[in-house]
């Protein structure tokens, strides 16, 4: 018994031994993963890392959408489904699908490829790394005080006198006085700790700003379906869920997408004036107005609450490098701009087919806010209460020149009185130090590129159904696709000159009835266009003389 007891003792101790040495390696591996990480996104270019971050996005999408059973038996291909998650991730939604084809659960994995892949949120995750930048350097700087203050103790406590007389003699002077700044610590270090504590709460508001948006648009949608019969009626007639289409409805609608459970998009609400004002807020907060809805926000809690860090927040705007955070100058001009191009185009909309085909059967009420939601949805946003193919040319080429122009385009010029930060001076010395800019081509030739290649893939369909299949239809699909908007002029058998025995009309986009060569040209272009804010000053080298 004792030789078992002396036994059981000795692999005890090994057992203790052993779980001792994995959990120092477990902590070692980890320590390990943590280094790697900071290592990786510190020095990783943020073109790559969202590149990869889009890509591999797009690849778990359609893993999970294939994983997942359709609605019906009949199920698409492989490229379609990858299509349909790409689109969904860059929030353009191009369609090759009809929406109705998918089941609830694969309308909630579209949902969430949609809000993770939205331009707020990406942004919001843009400034974790910036902040944790910051919080290197800063502890980069923190250690190198540390590390003077133990090899020259008599200097840093002959600083400390001086600074002590200096502030006896001036009690003006509060930043020595103040007790939370060390004396001996550089004024540069105390600026970028506010940069970091402001960065810090800025990503609290944004994080809140998207959560509160979003539970009142759910909630809005979800009292309205409730309350008005018609609306309800067309959810049991399609089968779908009232929560499910609350929520994909204000997830696509505020990051921009486009996409809407139902086959006809917003068609099958058009006379529903009530949900579509109740879309429109989310429609301008989440894109052309985010910017000055995020300054408002921050000069409305700088009143109440962190002060410090708001002021900051506000009068920095180029030290924060934050793209959506504009100076106060900008924000007004960018929002007359915005509303001058709605009622441009509001206008002209009126002008030009108050009496279409699809807006026939609405009343003057009806039709004006079919007409505004229609207007607003062209910067960038893709829903629609009519089909594009039978409104105006002359509104076709206007609501392509919308989705042309950036979200935060100003049409009154903006100067800060020809003055410059130090930090914004940096960026355009250096930006003009890269030579491969210079080779950069503008965005208008990209889309010339993609047109001709599309062109090319398409050339039989071309010759053959010409009235579909012609050069203008394209040129919106591929426009729509870099911008993405996700406008597209469908397919009609109708306009076939020779009639197919077999042909279906179904509610997908033009980019639909495409070879595959083609379909895989356009997720190009929307992969492009989801990160052609790295491209902004293509094609400046070039002068048209």
């Amino acid at each position: 018994m004792e030789i078992l007891g002396c036994y059981m003792k000795k692999f005890q101790l090994l057992c203790n031994t052993s779980f001792q040495k994995f959990a120092c390696l477990t902590k070692s591996f980890f320590f390990l993963g943590i280094c790697f990480y900071r290592f990786i996104l510190l020095r990783a270019n943020p073109l790559c890392v969202q590149i990869l971050y889009f890509i591999s996005i797009s690849f778990f999408g359609f893993g999970f959408l294939k994983a997942l059973n359709p609605l019906y038996q009949t199920s698409p291909k492989n490229l379609d489904l990858f299509f349909t998650s790409v689109s969904s991730t860059t929030v353009s939604s191009m369609s090759t699908v009809e929406m109705e084809f998918f089941s609830n659960p694969q309308l909630i994995i579209i949902t969430i490829l949609m809000f993770i892949g939205g331009e707020i949120f990406t942004s919001m995750l843009g400034l974790y790394f910036i902040r944790l930048k910051l919080k290197t350097d800063l502890g980069k700087i923190d250690s190198s005080h540390a590390r003077f203050a133990f090899a020259n103790p008599i200097i840093v406590d002959q600083i400390q006198i001086e600074v002590e007389m200096v502030t006896n003699s001036n009690p003006h002077i509060t930043s020595l006085s103040n007790p939370n700044i060390k004396s001996h610590e550089p004024l540069s270090t105390t600026s970028e700790n506010l940069r970091y504590l402001s960065m810090k709460y800025l990503g609290y508001i944004v994080l809140g700003y998207i959560i509160i948006l979003h539970i009142i648009g759910v909630f809005g949608v979800s009292l309205y379906l409730a309350m008005i019969p018609s609306a309800k009626q067309v959810l049991e007639n399609k089968g779908l869920k009232m929560f499910t289409f609350s929520l994909f409805t204000i997830v696509s609608t505020f990051s921009s997408c486009g996409f809407i459970p139902t086959n006809e998009n917003m068609v099958v609400f058009r006379k529903n004036s009530g949900l579509l004002l109740i879309l429109i807020p989310q429609l301008l907060l989440g894109n052309t107005l985010y910017p000055p809805c995020l300054r408002f926000c921050i000069w409305v809690l700088g009143k109440f609450y962190k002060k410090k860090e708001c002021r900051y927040l506000l009068n920095n705007v180029e030290e924060v490098g934050y793209k959506h955070l504009l100076h106060w100058k900008h924000t007004l001009y960018l929002m007359a701009t915005v509303f001058g191009f709605i009622i441009i185009q509001v206008t002209l909309f009126c002008l030009m087919d108050w009496n279409s085909e699809g807006l026939k059967e609405l009343n003057y009420y009806q039709k004006l806010i079919g007409v505004l939601f229609q207007s607003i949805n062209s910067r960038h946003a893709g829903e629609t209460i009519v089909d594009l193919s039978i409104i105006s040319q002359a509104i076709l080429v206007l609501f392509v020149l919308m989705m042309y122009l950036p979200p935060y385009t100003s049409f009154l010029p903006w100067e800060d009185n020809g003055k410059m930060s130090e930090s914004s001076e940096r960026k355009q010395n250096k930006r003009r130090e890269k030579v491969t800019e210079n080779k950069i081509l503008s965005r208008i030739s990209y889309l010339v590129i993609f047109i001709i290649l599309v062109c090319i893939t398409e050339r039989k369909q071309l010759k053959d159904d010409p009235l579909n299949f012609n050069v203008f239809n394209i040129a919106v699909e591929v426009v729509s696709a870099y911008q993405n908007v996700g406008f597209t002029m469908g397919y009609s058998c109708e306009r076939q000159l020779h009639r197919e025995a077999n042909c279906e009309n179904k509610w997908i986009g033009f980019v639909g009835k495409w070879s595959d060569e083609g379909k895989i040209i356009l997720i190009l272009v929307m992969l492009l266009g989801r990160l052609k804010k790295f491209n902004t000053d293509a094609g400046n080298p070039w002068k048209l003389l």
